[in-house]
């Protein structure tokens, strides 16, 4: 099986999964390579969302070592991008080695749209407001690999996809892609939306048509699994999917 290259252990706010659980899930599916990437969200409100980097690397390189003739173990992170925090980011990494690093947009107007209560308007303003805050978090931050889960906030729409249109972002959307494929920073298909209810992967087939229509190639898979058995959940029949829409190479 391809790597998973989108994992959570609790190092991260939302995960109680022990790493080694998820090394010894990775061999099983028989996949080469494994790349945590635990989230690291800086002035998260109320300080959640990032971790001990020092334990971090102590724990995960102890873990690279022990399962090396198994398995390549990569130590990354999730960065939760806001558009005035580029410093601290590049402070992040310019200390840390890690070696994949996935920037991905959590908050809008310092809000979680995860709870979608706190936020008073319907979900087509909801969704587009998150658009809106990746592009300007896309335009103000720098130094990740992959950006993540480009349609996550469709996961907490009171309808879902009910109320998500390409064609009605897609003046921002457009935008976001061509930054990505300007920037050589890949696009991230993330396998989480299928089992957050939603018909498709993240991103949503016109989405990635239109990707590909301007000139995108880099596409990265990842699970976004929380706990050992997600880890590599709905691999096969999205990379069909990816084959289906035209992608060769992943």
């Amino acid at each position: 099986m391809i790597p998973d290259r989108h994992l959570h252990t609790w190092f991260s706010e939302d995960s109680n999964e022990d790493p080694e659980n998820c090394i010894r899930k990775a061999i099983s599916l028989d996949m080469k390579d494994i790349w945590f990437t635990d989230h690291y969200d800086i002035d998260f409100p109320g300080g959640a969302f990032s971790f001990d980097a020092d334990r971090y690397f102590k724990e995960l390189s102890a873990l690279k070592e022990k399962y090396r003739e198994k398995i390549s173990v990569h130590i990354g992170v999730e960065l939760g991008l806001k558009k005035d925090i580029n410093d601290k980011i590049q402070a992040l990494i310019n200390k840390y080695p890690f070696e994949y690093k996935i920037g991905s947009v959590h908050l809008m107007d310092d809000k979680d749209p995860y709870e979608r209560e706190k936020f008073d308007m319907t979900d087509r303003e909801f969704y587009r407001r998150y658009f809106q805050t990746a592009l300007e978090c896309l335009e103000n931050c720098t130094g990740f690999d992959t950006f993540g889960h480009i349609d996550y906030v469709v996961r907490y729409g009171y309808e879902k996809d009910k109320a998500y249109s390409y064609e009605e972002n897609a003046d921002i959307i457009d935008r976001i892609l061509k930054h990505l494929i300007e920037n050589d920073i890949a696009l991230e298909v993330n396998t989480a939306g299928l089992r957050k209810g939603l018909k498709y992967p993240h991103p949503y087939p016109k989405v990635l048509k239109r990707y590909k229509e301007l000139g995108g190639e880099k596409i990265v898979m990842g699970s976004d699994a929380h706990t050992a058995k997600d880890i590599g959940a709905d691999f096969d029949s999205t990379l069909t999917y990816l084959y289906d829409l035209g992608f060769e190479h992943i």
